[in-house]
């Protein structure tokens, strides 16, 4: 599976009889933003999700376009298995943040996703307040300990994809412009869609007092009915 990154602590905790250590991972604390439908929206509006996020600026003449073509590959390759009907991913979602949402207007992300054609029900072209996207960036994606040369905190313009998983942990770091990087960011999330929840609850939690109850009950009623019957006869 891929790895995670950044614990926040480190806690005692007795498994199967055994003390054993077990990390808190850092969980994101999401901006609030808005997409290119003119929505404002927060990554909890994507709950069970997994996320695909880069950063960008419409005037950006270098590595923006190109890194926006690679991810809208990536997310035409995406699909959720259907071989007829609407084939739309549902369990994962992209996300391209403006880091010069100063200049970056609403008109100007709906422009940029409409030049490249994004389709708003899997990936969002985003701007919002300047201050929270830097401090998202450098504190909550820590994109500055991955990628140091390009990241500052008067401009970010950093080449990295960064695959988040369902719990708001990051679990990756891709460069969008090279080939094997993007191959391996796939393979990456595949198993991540695999990857067992382990906050997620088993369907029968809570429920087998009221199964044994019902199981019980079928027995009884399966006896008397074989008793009545033998009765008759």
């Amino acid at each position: 599976m891929p790895r995670h990154y950044f614990p926040d602590s480190v806690v005692q905790v007795v498994k199967k009889g055994k003390e054993v250590s077990d990390t808190i991972w850092h969980r994101i604390q999401e901006p609030r933003l808005v997409n290119q439908l003119g929505d404002t929206v927060t990554f909890d509006s994507l709950r069970g999700k997994i996320l695909i996020v880069d950063f960008f600026f419409t005037r950006c003449p270098t590595i923006c376009p190109r890194m926006t073509l690679n991810m809208k590959r990536m997310a035409e390759s995406i699909h959720n298995g259907k071989r007829v009907g609407d084939k739309t991913n549902k369990k994962v979602h992209f996300l391209s943040i403006s880091i010069d949402p100063e200049r970056d207007s609403l008109e100007r992300i709906k422009h940029w996703a409409d030049r490249f054609q994004v389709n708003p029900e899997q990936w969002w072209i985003l701007t919002g307040n300047r201050d929270s996207i830097y401090r998202f960036v450098l504190e909550e994606i820590k994109l500055g300990l991955i990628d140091g040369e390009g990241v500052d905190t008067n401009f970010v313009h950093s080449d990295k994809y960064v695959l988040i998983d369902t719990n708001r942990r990051v679990r990756g770091y891709y460069s969008g412009l090279d080939t094997m990087e993007l191959k391996h960011l796939s393979n990456d999330l595949v198993m991540l869609t695999m990857e067992k929840d382990p906050n997620r609850k088993f369907f029968l939690s809570g429920k087998l007092p009221i199964l044994a109850f019902a199981f019980l009950s079928a027995l009884l009623g399966v006896f008397l009915l074989l008793f009545f019957l033998k009765k008759n006869r």
